[in-house]
This record gives C-alpha cells, sequence and structure tokens, in this order.
C-alpha cells in the first residue's frame, strides 16, 4: 500500500489517513451569517440589528398593504430589500441577514427590491388599464 508523506496508520491496521475530504461529512460548515454585528456582550437582538432593521421595514410594509395602501406598502418592502442590498455590501458581519454569498446576497435582495418597487410604481395605472 502507497502512503503519502507526513500520513499517519490508524491503529496499526496500515490503512493510511487521507487528507481529502471525506465523502460523507458528520459535520457542517458555520455559515457566513452566524457572525455577530456586534460584540458578544450585547443581548441577541442589538447584535442581529441589519435583519431585525429589514424585517421591521417589511413589517411596516405589509401592514400598510393590509390597511389599503397597497402602492405604498409595496414602496416599503422594495426600499426594505434595497436596504439589505445596501447593508450587506457596506457592513462587513450582518448576523443572520447573510444568507449566501456577499455577492449573491446583493444581487438576490437588490433585484427583489428593484422588482417589488417597480411593480409598485405601475400598479395602479396596470389595474387600471385592465378594469376598463
Amino acid at each position: 500500500m502507497r502512503t503519502e508523506p507526513g500520513s499517519e496508520h490508524v491503529n496499526g491496521s496500515g490503512a493510511a489517513k487521507s487528507r481529502r475530504f471525506p465523502s460523507v461529512t458528520r459535520d457542517t460548515a458555520r455559515p457566513e451569517g452566524s457572525g455577530r454585528a456586534v460584540p458578544g456582550a450585547v443581548s441577541t437582538p442589538a447584535r442581529q440589528w441589519p435583519m431585525l432593521s429589514v424585517l421591521a421595514a417589511t413589517a411596516v410594509g405589509l401592514l400598510t398593504t393590509a390597511l389599503g395602501q397597497a402602492r405604498a406598502g409595496c414602496l416599503v418592502i422594495g426600499a426594505a430589500l434595497i436596504a439589505a442590498a445596501v447593508l450587506r455590501r457596506v457592513l462587513p458581519s450582518v448576523g443572520m441577514l447573510a444568507v449566501r454569498s456577499r455577492f449573491t446576497d446583493m444581487i438576490t435582495y437588490g433585484l427583489l427590491g428593484v422588482a417589488i418597487t417597480l411593480l409598485a410604481l405601475v400598479m395602479e395605472s396596470g389595474v387600471r388599464f385592465t378594469v376598463r
């Protein structure tokens, strides 16, 4: 059996310890977004302020939509997603707002925010056109 330099035999069985990644993993890598936006001595809501601010703005948009102001509510939701893209770009650590890589998060949040904002801007004219 051929072994690589620096490899160790396990329990004298002659099986060399491989430097390759195992085909079956027993653990997961720590996600990029698990870092904290504020040091650990601060309470959990304060550490996750980027995510909580985006969620709060989205909740305000949903509430505004539910109260009959659909256009304004959708504009607020779109602005919240655009703000999420900006926060993801500007801040080094955004807590749970980071889901994927920085580039993918920025593109996803930004495109969804722009799409929702544009749809909100044409909402009333589109409804008037289809109802006639």
